[in-house]
């Protein structure tokens, strides 16, 4: 059975609390990403700030140039340890809006599993059978 562990991303971009939004959302546009966990110190997750959650700058005003990443991100996001199985993912994953969820070893940030990321190991899986036939 394939794990959380065996499909994450372990490349993981990630900001703190107290990053400057914009900061944030430069990341994510350069780096291609549609999310980033947000960490404290010790790479606990503290939250994630989606596109979504920070589409709001469109509406921005002179009060937004001092906002950070804790203004707009979710608190208290969900997340799975590295041992669950993919499957849970998946499901978590076709049953909500999220696009993402982080991956934890011991409540610690270790990688993502992105949509994309599922379905890259569904290729490959297939590519596999499809070999060694």
């Amino acid at each position: 059975m394939l794990r959380a562990r065996d499909v994450m991303n372990r490349n993981v971009i990630s900001v703190k609390k107290d990053t400057h939004i914009f900061e944030a959302v430069e990341l994510m546009v350069s780096n291609s990403v549609s999310g980033l966990p947000v960490v404290n110190d010790d790479l606990t997750i503290a939250g994630i700030l989606s596109e979504k959650d920070a589409v709001v700058l469109f509406y921005t005003n002179k009060d937004d140039a001092s906002k950070t990443v804790d203004d707009f991100m979710t608190h208290h996001p969900v997340f799975f340890e590295e041992n669950e199985s993919l499957l849970a993912v998946c499901d978590f994953l076709t049953k909500n809006i999220f696009r993402r969820v982080p991956i934890t070893s011991n409540g610690k940030l270790v990688g993502i599993i992105s949509v994309q990321d599922v379905l890259d190991s569904v290729l490959k899986q297939r590519q596999q059978a499809v070999h060694a036939t």
